[in-house]
């Protein structure tokens, strides 16, 4: 079955037109970003004249996708909006909640039992409304997404940071909280600041060793982890058509690790042959018929890139090395050959204890053959693993062709324990096997980040990040500091040897194959579907409507926390074992910046002053204290917070515990975005050094609020415990509506307000 084939059916009978316009209202060669973007408004008698890093404006995306952890939320408020269905093709996709633990045979029955509420909720809510449902084991939400729903020229959104992974087959996919989607399929429009464009121009072919992940990699080193920020990374060059789809889509992937918007390839014969093993010849056909005009980017700028992207970068594929980025943020970039020297300086467990490969960055078929190689040589030349060896497949479709064609036999051979199609230790969700937790250990994982405590819960575990390949030459080894293209392994026969290149297949030879995909499709009609939510499940809770903003400046807010360097999603709304709350906020708000530093107290994680008590806790237990004396709060940051996954759930729980604004020197793109939806300031220091200004028991006010408005600073007064005050400017990147957002107490507000 073909999904969604008239929708995609439209959109390219009326692309080639809307392209020629929009190239004749602009007076420009249009890169591809700008075909998709511009072909996407929201309104279509809308000159399609932006300013890039500036104007916001409104697209109408064609369809939605949501995984199941970040489903909860966002269905909760769709369920507000006073809709009989949604608006555009939606998906639910069950992958967040299954713990990895002993294997795929214990833990898919597991997780089943465990989550038989929420995954009841989902279900329920999906036939109501017309959504597609994707059962627990059917696989991981981006894989599906691309064997099914992805296609070249599109836009979707999706509630999960990595959703760019479907621009490895031509399509704008943006990483969006709950209310973004919830907007979307409630028929709003869907709003983004116009992004700049980065291109990457792509030379040569890889060869040995390197591989898809490995361009990614260097480019997280190039840009870091915020220099993508509001951009879309457009790559080109006779480079890219060399990589297979799926490689692109593992490129794309951890783009969000850059900050990036999106990222997207240009459609190529290798996207058609994707397509078309996945059983879309139809739309490959119709995707050949504009390709030329519409689904690549114009002759001129491939000419001329420095004169259409706001920054051109140049990657040789055939000098490529293998790359090995971490430990603990995924832009400590190093090519293998200097990686040894930077872990022994640094002084990096050298004993790799886990390695992990899978993810949604990696678990496609031809990422399973290439490791599989190199796990068939190892076992052919009396090799196995010296570290536990975890395979996570990215779809029933590709674990069950894996499996077919010998792929998980090779690399269970070797001690490799295949997981269930979940995303499992990549966001936490392991239980890992250790004599100690809390000791410093070294692991090597084909994922895409790598934060502190990320995957197991261990701040002392440094997690780095590679290919497939690669995790499964150093797994072979046992320490980090082998390199496969330099160095040999000495086997049970006591033989020095030495790894082969892996080898690999983009498609199965066979073809795809599955018995059961695990997908529900929903009811004609769900008028008379009941949706299951039980009035006393500590899981699931109906949400009730933030209030509206009162009319007056915030006075006296209390610091709830100055959190200091790195402040990510994970750090404010941990995942792992909280997962099991996203559906109820008065409970998960517990684990709000449980991760955070404190500035102060040493510099302690979770520990803030009460100056109600005089005593240090707990950084929710504070904002609770506040929350029930009637006073608001304020969190105060550094660079980049909010850093890493779209969950929305690091801004509606401080909303809910009554944390009036955030106070950052710079936002990453979703969560400032989030924050705006559910009716919170979030603001950046004009000067960031006023960052320091902030002391532990401040009293914090923001004046000009009456008078908000775009572009117009708000000022902020510290008035300090010794009776002396400072008074700073503080920025925000408000627009009109946006303001309105704030007004209402949040965005869903104000659409409910609306359409009454």
């Amino acid at each position: 079955m073909v999904f969604d084939i008239e929708m995609i059916r439209q959109r390219y009978a009326g692309m080639p037109q809307a392209v020629a316009q929009i190239r004749k209202a602009t007076g420009s060669a249009l890169t591809l970003a700008e075909k998709i973007l511009l072909t996407h408004l929201h309104d279509k008698g809308q000159q399609p004249v932006f300013r890039r890093g500036e104007d916001y404006v409104n697209f109408a995306p064609d369809r939605v996708a949501m995984q199941d952890a970040t489903a909860q939320m966002a269905l909760l408020q769709f369920m507000n909006a006073g809709r009989s269905r949604v608006a555009v093709p939606s998906t639910v996709h069950c992958d967040h909640l299954i713990l990895a633990d002993s294997g795929a045979g214990n833990d898919l029955p597991a997780a089943r039992e465990t989550n038989k509420e929420v995954y009841d909720f989902l279900a329920s809510v999906s036939n109501k409304y017309g959504i597609g449902f994707w059962r627990p084991g059917a696989g991981i939400i981006h894989q599906v997404v691309l064997e099914n729903y992805a296609f070249p020229g599109g836009m979707m959104i999706g509630t999960d940071s990595h959703t760019p992974n479907a621009g490895g087959l031509g399509m704008i996919a943006v990483g969006v909280g709950g209310a973004d989607a919830a907007d979307v399929m409630s028929g709003m429009p869907w709003e983004l600041k116009m992004p700049r464009l980065i291109g990457v121009k792509l030379t040569g072919r890889l060869n040995g060793w390197a591989s898809p992940k490995d361009v990614i990699l260097k480019l997280a080193g190039i840009l870091t982890v915020k220099g993508g920020t509001n951009a879309i990374i457009e790559y080109f060059g006779e480079g890219a058509a060399t990589l297979s789809a799926t490689g692109k889509a593992t490129i794309c992937n951890m783009g969000a690790e850059v900050g990036a918007t999106t990222s997207l390839f240009p459609y190529d014969r290798k996207m058609a042959d994707y397509l078309r093993a996945t059983g879309r010849a139809e739309v490959a056909e119709l995707a050949d018929e504009i390709a030329r005009e519409c689904l690549t980017a114009d002759t001129a700028v491939l000419e001329h890139p420095e004169r259409y992207y706001d920054r051109v970068i140049e990657i040789d594929l055939s000098a490529l090395e293998p790359y090995i980025n971490g430990p603990f943020t995924p832009d400590a970039a190093a090519p293998i050959s200097e990686f040894v020297r930077i872990a022994r300086e640094k002084g990096y467990p050298e004993r790799m204890e886990v390695g992990l490969i899978g993810s949604c960055t990696n678990s496609s078929y031809e990422d399973l053959t290439r490791a599989a190689s190199v796990a068939r040589q190892a076992a052919e030349k009396g090799l196995k693993v010296q570290a536990e060896y975890i395979i996570t497949p990215g779809s029933e479709q590709v674990r069950y062709t894996a499996e077919r064609d010998g792929l998980l036999a090779d690399l269970e051979a070797i001690g490799g324990v295949v997981m269930a199609n979940a995303c499992g230790a990549c966001i936490g969700q392991w239980k890992r096997h250790t004599d100690d937790p809390k000791r410093a250990n070294s692991i090597v994982t084909s994922f895409n980040r790598n934060f502190a405590a990320r995957n197991d819960g261990n701040p002392a575990t440094h997690a780095f990040v590679a290919s497939p390949e690669l995790t499964t030459a150093l797994t072979i080894a046992g320490r980090i500091t082998f390199n496969p293209l330099t160095d040999t392994l000495v086997n049970e026969r006591g033989e020095n040897v030495r790894l082969d290149a892996p080898q690999g297949h983009e498609l199965p030879a066979k073809g795809f194959a599955v018995d059961d995909p695990g997908y529900q499709a929903p009811a004609e009609d769900g008028s008379s579907v009941e949706v299951a939510i039980s009035p006393e499940s500590q899981r699931l809770q109906r949400l009730e409507p933030f209030a509206a903003w009162d009319g007056d400046d915030y006075e006296d807010l209390r610091l709830l926390i100055k959190a200091q360097g790195k402040c990510t999603t994970d750090h404010i709304s941990a995942a792992g074992p909280w997962l099991r709350f996203r559906g109820h906020l008065e409970n998960i708000s517990d684990n709000l910046l449980m991760g955070a530093t404190n500035a102060f107290n040493g510099g302690a994680v979770n520990s803030v002053l009460n100056p109600l008590t005089g005593d240090y806790e707990k950084v929710s237990s504070v904002a609770k204290a506040y929350k029930t004396a009637g006073m608001g709060s304020i969190v105060v940051a550094q660079e980049n917070y909010g850093e890493g996954s779209s969950r929305e759930h690091a801004a509606m729980e401080p909303r809910f515990l009554n944390v009036k604004a955030v106070l950052a020197q710079s936002f990453a793109r979703i969560h400032e975005t989030n924050l705006k939806k559910q009716g919170m300031l979030a603001l950046t220091f004009a000067h960031k050094e006023d960052w320091n200004k902030v002391r532990e028991d401040d009293r914090v006010s923001i004046l000009g609020l009456k008078a908000f408005a775009p572009g117009r600073p708000l000022t902020v007064v510290l008035r300090h415990a010794d009776g002396t005050e400072e008074t700073f400017e503080a920025n925000h990147t408000y627009n009109a509506l946006q303001i309105e957002w704030f007004k209402a107490g949040s965005a869903l507000n104000l659409i409910s307000k609306n359409t009454k």
